[in-house]
């Protein structure tokens, strides 16, 4: 079947788990409603999917913040922990959630608390950055100084020196609307970008930045706002561009876990840079799977998607 008839079947659908069937598996069954004894076979899932995982940090991470997401409005990760004092998987997880919920709340319950689990974490998995990126996002939500947050930041380099979730959480914490400013940002993305490998996690960076000054021009609105898109062909921005379309197209190049989400980045950059043309092959492997973000910057994120790449693959 070609992917155009397949497409068409199916139809866009925002999956966090991105094509991690396991995980997706598991997703659904935390959102499923509750029945009695439910949720210790859902906390052995989790355990079973992180485990599962093993020294692939890239993966785990990525594991843990769906499944984060999907137990938050729960008592799984508390409960967990309770029924399961020593696993360290537990109390990582239970820092997430945590996470998740202060995410949505716009502040933390019990910064102390959470993070006196992620510290508890650390010392039973010492090689394992996933409690210190929880720790990050504690600490960036509080707005805690640049010292703390950088020290947190080492540690995780230590132990994963391309960590994408630690990577966009610093880069959002060092923009204007946080903590930092453009200058302190741009400082941040030209040092990763002279280092990153290729096809490391954190490859994205440096797009991510580019589509949120973008989204910051045009909401800004005015004269400015209306030619936002002559960002896009500055030689900054244009070879940002031209760097991740020599590449990330090709079929298996991109391997880590949020590779997906890293190409729904790129074909939202192409279309507003206006270079729909060249974003076919972009379109081609995202397939159906679509990332809430960046497309609901321009409304209905499946619906925007769905627009750009009837124009791309038509």
């Amino acid at each position: 079947m070609s992917i155009l008839r397949r497409l068409r079947a199916s139809g866009p659908r925002l999956l966090p788990e991105l094509d991690d069937v396991k995980l997706g598996r598991v997703r659904r069954q935390l959102n499923s409603p509750g029945i009695p004894g439910q949720g210790s076979i859902q906390a052995d899932q989790v355990e079973r999917l992180l485990q599962e995982a093993g020294t692939d940090w890239d993966r785990r991470s990525h594991r843990l913040g769906v499944l984060a997401e999907a137990a938050a409005p729960s008592g799984l990760a508390r409960s967990w922990r309770l029924r399961r004092s020593g696993s360290a998987d537990a109390l990582v997880f239970e820092g997430w959630v945590e996470l998740v919920r202060g995410r949505h709340a716009g502040k933390m319950e019990d910064a102390r608390a959470a993070a006196d689990l992620c510290y508890a974490a650390a010392d039973a998995l010492p090689d394992d950055p996933s409690p210190w990126v929880v720790l990050l996002g504690i600490l960036r939500l509080m707005r805690a100084d640049s010292r703390e947050l950088f020290a947190v930041w080492h540690e995780i380099t230590a132990r994963d020196p391309w960590h994408r979730e630690a990577h966009l959480q610093m880069l959002r914490y060092l923009s204007p609307e946080e903590c930092g400013s453009r200058s302190s940002q741009l400082e941040f993305v030209h040092t990763v970008r002279a280092g990153v490998p290729a096809t490391a996690p954190a490859v994205g960076v440096e797009l991510t930045a580019l589509v949120d000054e973008h989204a910051r021009t045009v909401a800004r609105g005015g004269v400015e706002g209306l030619l936002a898109r002559r960002q896009w062909a500055t030689h900054r921005a244009a070879g940002a561009l031209d760097a991740a379309l020599a590449g990330w197209p090709r079929p298996g190049h991109l391997q880590y876990a949020a590779a997906l989400a890293d190409l729904n980045l790129l074909g939202y950059a192409l279309v507003q840079a206006g270079r729909t043309r060249e974003s076919t092959g972009v379109f081609e492997l995202i397939g159906d799977t679509v990332t809430p973000w960046p497309w609901s910057l321009e409304g209905d994120p499946l619906r925007q998607f769905g627009y750009w790449q009837a124009k791309a693959l038509g």
